[in-house]
């Protein structure tokens, strides 16, 4: 099993900044990809970024000039950098963790935090 916890979601004011911190532990694989995705009611979930073991990196095309994602493997930990905020951002942001292992593919994800953008 694989458990994920995530942290500093909150409210801030349109055009403000958060960073999201995403913890990963249990019976982890060494070759993984984890990521962030996010939900908004009434509206599709969406992947916002997500970053491998090696440290590559995969953005949503919209979201790539405000938001980045960063990784400390000794911590097991990624972390998602939001500037700019916009209330469209308004969602529960959702940590996951992939790997493959003794044939089968294992996705993990976290309860999610949410983060509201508003004035």
């Amino acid at each position: 099993q694989v458990q994920l916890v995530e942290s500093g979601g909150g409210l801030v004011q349109p055009g403000g900044s958060l960073r999201l911190s995403c913890t990963v532990t249990g019976s982890i694989f060494s070759a993984n990809i984890m990521g962030w995705e996010r939900q908004a009611p009434g509206k599709e979930r969406e992947l916002v970024a997500s970053i491998s073991d090696a440290g590559i990196t995969n953005y949503h095309d919209a979201l790539k000039g405000r938001f980045a994602i960063s990784k400390d493997n000794a911590k097991g930990t990624i972390y998602l950098q939001m500037n700019n905020l916009k209330p469209e951002d308004t969602g529960v942001y959702i940590c996951n963790y992939r790997d493959s292992h003794r044939g089968y593919y294992r996705p993990y994800w976290g309860q999610g935090t949410q983060v509201t953008v508003s004035s």
